[in-house]
Formats: C-alpha cells, sequence, structure tokens
C-alpha cells in the first residue's frame, strides 16, 4: 500500500478543570459537547477501565473526562486527573512536545476578543502573511489554562501553498 495522509481524529488535552474548560471550549471556540465531565474509574470489568489500565498503568484511581467536537469533526478530548500538576505556564516552543493546536476563523477580532474576555491572552498582534496581497491573518493566543491557540482567517492549504508560487 501507498503512503497517503491520514486524516487527524482528535487531541487530548489535560486541564487543572474540567468544568470550566467544557465552558470554556464550548462558549468561546463554539465547539459542540459530544459527552460532558464523566468520570472514569480504575477498574478492569468494563472495555474503558482496561482501556485506561493499559494507557496509564496501576494507581491512577479515577479521572474526568469530556469529548468535544470542532466544526469539521475534529475530536477534543478535555481530561481532569485529581493528581494534575499545574505548573505555571511560561511560553516555551523550544520544549518537545505539543507546543500549540490552530484554529480557522475568519472573524480572527472577534475570537481573540472573546479569548481574552474569558480570560485567555493575546500573545501577539493580529498579523497578514501576505501585507497587500493576501487576506490572511493569524495571531497566536493563550487560552485560560495556559495552552497557545494559533489562530488563521484562512485554510492551512491556502496560506501555506500561496507561499510556494
Amino acid at each position: 500500500m501507498s503512503n497517503y495522509p491520514r486524516a487527524f481524529s482528535h487531541i487530548g488535552i489535560t486541564v487543572p478543570n474540567l468544568e470550566e474548560a467544557v465552558k470554556f471550549y464550548s462558549d468561546v471556540m463554539g465547539w459542540y459537547i459530544m459527552m460532558g465531565p464523566t468520570e472514569v474509574l480504575e477498574e478492569n470489568s468494563t472495555a474503558i477501565g482496561q482501556m485506561c489500565i493499559d494507557v496509564f498503568g496501576k494507581g491512577w484511581g479515577s479521572f474526568k473526562i469530556a469529548h468535544l467536537s470542532t466544526s469539521d469533526t475534529i475530536g477534543i478530548e478535555l481530561f481532569e486527573f485529581p493528581q494534575n500538576l499545574t505548573p505555571k505556564h511560561e511560553f516555551n516552543p523550544y520544549q518537545t512536545g505539543i507546543f500549540h493546536f490552530c484554529v480557522k476563523d475568519p472573524d480572527i477580532e472577534g475570537l481573540v476578543e472573546k479569548i481574552v474576555a474569558a480570560g485567555g491572552k493575546q500573545r501577539m498582534p493580529i498579523r497578514e502573511y501576505f501585507p497587500g496581497e493576501k487576506p490572511y491573518k493569524m495571531v497566536y493566543c493563550e487560552d485560560p489554562f495556559g495552552n497557545i491557540v494559533e489562530i488563521y482567517t484562512h485554510s492551512y492549504e491556502l496560506v501555506y501553498s500561496a507561499s510556494y508560487k
């Protein structure tokens, strides 16, 4: 079988307060709540319990989880663990791991205002990719939980294919 691009299914994000995160991501980002905050117990009598033991090992006890979806059906899996470590969030793009996630909104200014009003931050001014040539804009923000959110006005393909003329 030849190599082909896989579709993105979902991303898992650990947050310090699941209820607040569900509210932020549904109210501000407009994501659909597919499954509200639910407790998962460490036990091996259900498929979900056994799967979580396989992933997390033993001794985690329980955690809370919620599932949301973007308009283009990308899943957002939110986790809150009782033993959450909530480090002081310092912007460090040089550390290995997920640096940010990006959403697309043609009303970039409006979404930035909503993020800031909900307790997040705007990390930079809104910038144009091709000033005076194309209407593509971008900005980096931070959600109230310290996760970096990039916003594009246009699709990833449009923005980057236009740069290779």
